[in-house]
Order: structure tokens, then C-alpha cells, then sequence
């Protein structure tokens, strides 16, 4: 059995414990597709990520991304993990602060950022787009699970995984929501639901995302919900913050503070990142 070089982080953390856990294979080449799903439910985390040997020049390092039930396209808390990765283990060197990413959803530009000697990645979501689908009656009521609906209509959004979006009154709202957990599973695009409000002061946005429809009952930081988010804000002309550029928080609810920079560029396109922490450095026998 090969031994393998393994990572466990959390990203968008300001320390260990503050952020979404990701598990790390370096060294996934020869892992056929059963062996990576099996290893991903393995570690029981939202995501798993295997580094394998890019297909083009163009990129600087390949990663798939598993949850415990399926591989997704994209996923923005594994890309930026991935990111870190690829540079903490000398799999990529930035060049002019910049890296590509290969993935299911194809070629993602990355910004190494560096905060003092951090660095704290920020990847380039997939173009966000809207799904022509109509939202269930529920979804559509002036209070969902209890909490008063904001302006924005509730919508099923992609950027690789499909999100239903749906803005709340206040954070208040957003941080002691009750959400019935088989109503969102039932939702079509495979039962996942994120809600966000304006921030309570710590951050601009308050945001949580639930997707029992994949088997996680609430998800403690979502890169590629924030970044879908920030595109329906984008497009509503009711981006927070300044310059484009604005500070989520997630995961409260489950003991941890994740906090994700979002930027939306001059042309539209829409960057999530944030620090990122080693917690667990090892090897799998796999």
C-alpha cells in the first residue's frame, strides 16, 4: 500500500479551529476515482481534495475535489486550500503572485496574496450564472422557517455547484434561523440552500449554508455560495462594502468564525480567499 503525503486544514481561519476543515492527498497519482470517493468518505469532511500531475502547461498544479457522496467541479474553500497546498509543498511557485488552477470546472486564475509572511490565497470563481427555475411556494413566502425574506428573490444560482440563494431580513435572522433540514433536501439541484443578510458589525455580510441534499446538514464556510452571493449582490447593484471588496462571516452557529474576503473586480468576476492553517501534517497508507 503506497504511503502518501497528507494535509488536514482549515481555510478561511484566523486560527486552527475558526474555519471549514479540508483534507489534503499530495501524492493521488494512481488513485483511480473509486479509491479517491472511498477515501473522501472516509475523512467524513464536506470536501477532500487529490493532487494529481496537470494536463497542461498552462496550469501550475490539478486537483479533484470529492465530498463524502460525490466529486464537484468546483468548490471554493478546496481551491483555496489547494492553493496553499501547492505552495507550502513546493507543488507550484507563484509567478507575479499569481498560480492557475486545473479543475473539473476547468482553468481557475489564483492570487497568492501575502499578509506579512501569510499567505492567504484568493481564488477566481467560475462566472456565476441563474437558473431558469421557478423557487417552490415555501421559498417564495414573505417568512421562511419563521425569519422575514429580504428584497432579493429567492433564485437557484451554479458556479460549478448549484446553490438556492435567499436573502433574510437582518442578520439576526440569518443567525438564529431554524431551517427544516427535508424541505431544503427536497429542493431541486441537489438540496442545498444558503441564506445571508447584511452584517451585524463583525463582517458586512452574515451568511450560512445548508446542503442536506449532499449529506451536510450546515457547511461552517462555503467559498462558492459566498462567491455566487456576491455575484447576485453584484448584479442587484447592492455590493457591501467598499471598492468592490467586502468581509462574510460564516460558521458561527457551529462554534466556528470563518471569515471570507470577497472581491468583485472591474470585470465582474468575482474572487474568494482568506488565511488558511495547518492543523494535522502526516501520511496515509492508501
Amino acid at each position: 500500500m503506497p504511503t502518501r503525503r497528507f494535509l488536514q486544514l482549515d481555510v478561511f481561519a484566523h486560527a486552527p479551529g475558526a474555519g471549514n476543515p479540508l483534507a489534503v492527498m499530495l501524492d493521488a497519482e494512481g488513485l483511480d476515482e473509486a479509491r479517491m470517493q472511498a477515501f473522501a468518505a472516509w475523512t467524513n469532511l464536506s470536501e477532500t481534495i487529490f493532487f494529481l500531475p496537470p494536463t497542461t502547461a498552462q496550469a501550475d498544479y490539478r486537483v479533484r475535489i470529492f465530498t463524502p457522496v460525490m466529486e464537484l467541479p468546483f468548490a471554493g474553500h478546496p481551491s483555496v486550500g489547494a492553493a496553499w497546498a501547492a505552495v507550502d509543498a513546493g507543488l507550484a511557485r507563484p509567478r507575479a503572485g499569481r498560480l492557475v488552477q486545473e479543475c473539473a470546472a476547468g482553468l481557475l486564475p489564483v492570487r497568492a496574496d501575502q499578509a506579512g509572511d501569510a499567505l492567504h490565497p484568493a481564488v477566481r470563481s467560475p462566472r456565476a450564472q441563474r437558473r431558469d427555475l421557478a423557487a417552490p411556494d415555501w421559498l417564495l413566502a414573505d417568512t421562511v422557517f419563521g425569519a422575514r425574506r429580504g428584497a432579493l428573490p429567492p433564485a437557484l444560482w451554479n458556479n460549478g455547484p448549484d446553490w438556492w440563494l435567499l436573502e433574510l431580513a437582518d442578520a439576526a435572522a440569518v443567525r438564529g434561523l431554524r431551517p427544516d433540514l427535508g424541505a431544503i433536501a427536497a429542493l431541486p439541484g441537489k438540496g442545498k440552500l444558503a441564506v445571508f443578510a447584511p452584517g451585524d458589525g463583525e463582517a458586512d455580510l452574515a451568511v450560512r449554508a445548508f446542503a442536506p441534499g449532499v449529506g451536510i446538514p450546515e457547511d461552517p464556510a462555503t467559498g462558492s455560495v459566498n462567491a455566487l452571493v456576491a455575484a447576485a449582490l453584484h448584479r442587484a447593484g447592492r455590493l457591501p462594502g467598499r471598492g468592490g471588496r467586502y468581509l462574510a462571516s460564516q460558521g458561527r452557529e457551529l462554534g466556528r468564525d470563518a471569515r471570507l474576503r470577497l472581491e468583485v473586480d472591474g470585470d465582474g468576476e468575482v474572487w474568494v480567499g482568506g488565511p488558511v492553517q495547518a492543523v494535522i501534517r502526516g501520511t496515509v497508507d492508501w
